[in-house]
Formats: structure tokens, sequence, C-alpha cells
């Protein structure tokens, strides 16, 4: 059995997509996992990331955010 806890949702303003970040625990134990869910219409994109991905992704988005110019 695993519990799915809802972080964040967003909606992209431009292409709709639906995305929810939520943690995944497992009652065995060991480590837990941020999955991330994308919906566009009726299809989801599902898949599941270990903590240092995470850090690893998340640095990349924010480095490629504080490079684009602001509105």
């Amino acid at each position: 059995m695993t519990r799915q806890t809802s972080l964040a949702k967003l909606r992209v303003p431009l292409g709709g997509q639906e995305i929810e970040l939520q943690q995944i625990d497992f009652d065995a134990g060991g480590m837990a996992l941020l999955r991330t869910r994308i919906r566009e219409g009726k299809r989801f994109t599902i898949f599941d990331i270990d903590p240092q991905t995470a850090r690893d992704w998340g640095q990349a988005l924010l480095d490629w955010a504080r490079e684009q110019p602001t509105s």
C-alpha cells in the first residue's frame, strides 16, 4: 500500500495542461518519491522521481526561469 499526498496543482496557461505533484510514501518504508502527473486532454503522463533527480530538475527549471525576461 502507498500513500499519496498532493503537493501542488498547476495549469499551464498556453497549453492548458494540468500538472499535479504528489509525494508517494510506501508503507514498507524506504525513499519517498515525487510523482509528476501531467494531463493533456484525456491523456496522462505520470512519472516518479527520486529526491536527487527532483533537486537537479528543480534547479534546472529555476536557472532557466531566472534567465528569462520579466514582464
